[in-house]
């Protein structure tokens, strides 16, 4: 009688006919925490609650003293930069939640099952990004109630959503690389507020980067928030201000966002896969 072979813990990337498991391992691990949020919503506070605050805060608190270049409506300036850094936000919550298992010892209940290893991240990450689309959703809907509207077209529109969840992905496996090396859940939240804070404030999402001092400028141009931020205002048609001298990723947004974020995956995915495979064989 035939038996059924399984990947080992060598196997990170399986070919050929393993592609099958990896595609039924990752969806399994993705329904396990799909599963463990239904049972802890307050787990989905930060892509929803958090981001509506954020929204009400700039847009009624400082929205009337943040002119915007040129003209326009801040609030339609806003909701990309709040799009965004609400999408990048997720990573903080994949980084607490790898270390919380690796913590309480998930990896050895992986290791002791017939499943292929990078499911295990790949799983996390499939249902982190279902996270991030459940934030995209509550914030297109409450931009459109205080005033957000697209101008371009329905294919703007999607390629818009499409550079956002793949930004997200990219920055759910930088948070799955964070939570691989945090010891514990404190130490990935404190480092993971740390980076980032800078990344989202040092960025054209909430003011023009014409208005931060000179040197500052190019630091906020190259930063990678900022141009799916721009990309995105271009493709929904909103006010996107540029600098006089800007940077090629403000000249270029489309193409700055969709290249740093294929980087951002080729660095931290081979990386946070290596590393995980080193702790599951200790």
């Amino acid at each position: 009688m035939a038996t059924q072979t399984y990947p080992t813990l060598d196997e990170t990337v399986p070919s050929g006919s393993n592609l099958r498991w990896l595609i039924a391992d990752t969806m399994t691990i993705a329904k396990r925490n799909i599963v463990h949020i239904r049972r802890v919503p307050e787990k989905l506070i930060n892509v929803t609650i958090q981001p509506v605050l954020f929204v009400l805060l700039f847009a009624f608190v400082f929205g009337n003293a943040i002119p915007i270049p040129g003209g326009g409506s801040y609030r339609e300036y806003l909701m990309a930069g709040i799009f965004t850094q609400t999408i990048a936000a997720t990573y903080m919550s994949t980084a607490v939640g790898v270390t919380d298992d690796m913590s309480k010892g998930i990896v050895d209940r992986f290791r002791s099952l017939p499943m292929t290893p990078s499911a295990v991240l790949g799983g996390r990450s499939v249902a982190d990004l279902i996270e991030s689309v459940i934030a995209l959703i509550v914030l297109v809907v409450m931009g459109l109630l205080i005033g957000w509207r697209v101008h371009n077209g329905a294919g703007d529109t999607l390629a818009a959503l499409g550079l956002l969840l793949l930004f997200g992905y990219a920055m759910i496996w930088v948070g799955a690389t964070l939570g691989l090396y945090a010891r514990t859940t404190e130490t990935a939240t404190v480092i993971g507020f740390i980076i980032f804070f800078p990344i989202s404030f040092v960025s054209n999402a909430f003011v023009p980067t014409s208005t931060m001092p000179s040197w500052l400028q190019p630091i906020a141009e190259w930063n990678p928030l900022s141009a799916t931020t721009a990309a995105c205002r271009e493709l929904f048609g909103n006010p996107n201000p540029m600098p006089a001298n800007s940077s090629w990723p403000m000249d270029h947004p489309i193409e700055a966002s969709l290249l740093s974020s294929i980087v951002m995956l080729a660095i931290f995915m081979p990386l946070a896969l290596r590393r995980y495979k080193t702790i599951a064989s200790r």
